[in-house]
């Protein structure tokens, strides 16, 4: 099932019997009697969103003019240049080549701004993203013609750039983030992941790594069989890690193999309540074989499965075929009542209100069934996300309204791009990598100001008692997006990871006794 997407109904849905052919009759009234010519494609989308809206909240119909937009992200590759890039002062600046990729290959660089693209001026006239995209990607093979300003260079760079597949990671990071503790942060489940995290693992085995920690903070899913794979590279051969039951779907269970990079070693992986579907198969089946250790927050609670289903038009339902179901037996779908997605669509600000993000004895679960690990026979909670065996409650400390505004202004954005541009050779030469960045590069009282008057000057309004409240906060997160301007994603979370509580709670439950005290290691 490659098109699968992870995500149990809690809800029994009666099936109504329907005249064959009612919608499209209707239709058809309307197309010969309304008093003005009506759009057939708006009516026919609309009433195909309506008759999905009445099911779960994961079913979604997608026109086929966003089917490509939608699905990028999980088959993990898209046609064009090859560049990430920031629109800055209303220009196109490039912020990396992607490595290996057609720009890369030709020699452009990060801090190069694209002024011209196939001879039309692209600076200075509020150009979007999607304007960028439009240009920028195609068919691979075919042409794209750009004119470079580079600083230091008098004339445009001309550049005549053939299109190529450009893949989009989902493994944002793996590095060494303490003596013999490999980090690898995953964002999304999607074709490439396992991959990706294989390549990462092999990585941090050769710098000396005898425990791991997986951060799927953050991480909304995507595709179950990825899931189940990457689960596989923690478990021993036999061990049931997902299965799956619906009405007219065949059922499906998963099963561990033989193969797997880390069966042995420390293992902990992080969550939080943006944390859904493939992550909670993952964390789940992980937790149920006594594995590993959870840390961080209750997950999302999405225990639904979509499938595909193209229609005539190349637009596309996905449904919910099924239920999935982690090993112990339980299903950590959440209460939701059919067609009212607002109730559901409040579940964490909900939390947040009931104090359940900053207490572990304020999280409530629906299923009052009783659920147990497999090995240690552990209690486990079922119906309404993956509850953590070490809880991290949110850090709202340093939370001010000022830091709002100053991300809601991208005054950390501006000034970071303006500042690496200006300086990107002298930090360069002064710091060999990120490692040597994150320990060395001091943000200064000097550079701070310069960042606050910026920020002042793009209309953020001081606030002194907000700065106090955030100011460490900020601090750090203007060091990491310098360390990402200056090399790469990864360099991003090599800085602000000193401030990831749930990572540093498990740094500490990894070198502390607490793996040997809850009898959580190797797959038994």
């Amino acid at each position: 099932m490659p098109g699968m997407m992870a995500g149990c109904l809690v809800t029994s849905l009666a099936v109504a019997q329907v005249a064959p052919g009612k919608i499209d009759y209707a239709l058809q009234i309307l197309k010969m009697t309304y008093v003005d010519t009506v759009n057939e494609k708006q009516l026919t989308d609309e009433a195909i969103r309506a008759m999905i809206k009445q099911l779960d909240p994961h079913s979604v119909y997608i026109p086929l003019e966003e089917m490509r937009e939608m699905n990028e992200p999980l088959v993990g590759k898209f046609d064009g240049i090859g560049v990430q890039f920031n629109i800055h002062n209303d220009t196109i600046m490039v912020t990396m080549p992607i490595p290996g990729g057609p720009s890369d290959k030709l020699g452009i660089r990060a801090g190069d701004r694209i002024v011209k693209i196939d001879g039309e001026n692209v600076a200075g006239v509020k150009i979007t993203n999607n304007d960028v995209f439009k240009k920028l990607r195609g068919p691979k093979g075919t042409k794209v013609n750009v004119s470079i300003f580079r600083r230091n260079v008098k004339e445009l760079i001309e550049y005549a750039i053939i299109r190529d597949q450009i893949p989009i990671f989902s493994m944002d990071a793996a590095y060494m983030v303490a003596p013999q503790i490999g980090y690898i942060k995953v964002s999304r489940f999607a074709d490439s992941t396992v991959d990706e995290f294989q390549a990462g693992l092999e990585k941090l085995k050769q710098q000396g790594a005898t425990s791991l920690i997986l951060d799927l903070q953050g991480n909304g899913g995507g595709y179950l069989n990825r899931a189940v794979e990457l689960a596989d590279e923690f478990l021993t051969a036999g061990k049931k890690i997902v299965y799956t039951r619906g009405r007219t779907t065949p059922a499906e269970d998963y099963t561990s193999s033989t193969i797997g990079g880390w069966e042995k070693g420390k293992l902990a992986i992080l969550i939080d309540e943006s944390s859904a579907s493939a992550s909670e198969i993952v964390s789940g089946a992980i937790q149920d074989w006594d594995r590993g250790l959870i840390v961080g927050r209750r997950s999302f609670g999405k225990g639904l499965v979509q499938k595909p289903f193209q229609l005539n038009d190349g637009s596309m339902m996905r449904v919910t075929v099924a239920h999935y179901y982690i090993p112990s037996g339980r299903c950590i779908q959440k209460p939701y009542q059919l067609g009212d997605e607002a109730e559901y669509d409040m579940d964490l600000n909900n939390r947040f209100k009931s104090g359940e993000l900053f207490y572990a004895d304020s999280v409530k679960f629906t299923d009052t069934v009783a659920y147990f690990t497999q090995v240690n026979k552990r209690p486990v909670k079922g119906g309404g996300g993956v509850m953590p065996d070490i809880f991290v409650p949110l850090d709202t400390t340093r939370n001010s309204l000022f830091y709002s505004d100053l991300l809601r202004n991208n005054a950390f954005n501006d000034f970071s791009l303006t500042y690496t541009d200006n300086n990107r050779a002298a930090l360069k030469q002064q710091y060999a990598d990120a490692f040597v960045f994150a320990r060395d590069f001091n943000l200064d009282d000097k550079l701070f100001n310069e960042f606050l008057q910026a920020a002042y000057k793009a209309g953020v309004k001081e606030d002194s008692a907000g700065l106090k409240t955030s100011e460490e906060v900020i601090r750090r997160q203007l060091k990491a997006l310098l360390a990402r301007n200056l090399w790469d994603l990864e360099a991003y979370f090599v800085v602000i990871n000193d401030m990831n509580q749930p990572l540093q709670r498990a740094i500490s439950a990894i070198r502390d006794n607490t793996f040997e005290k809850m009898k959580i290691g190797t797959s038994k």
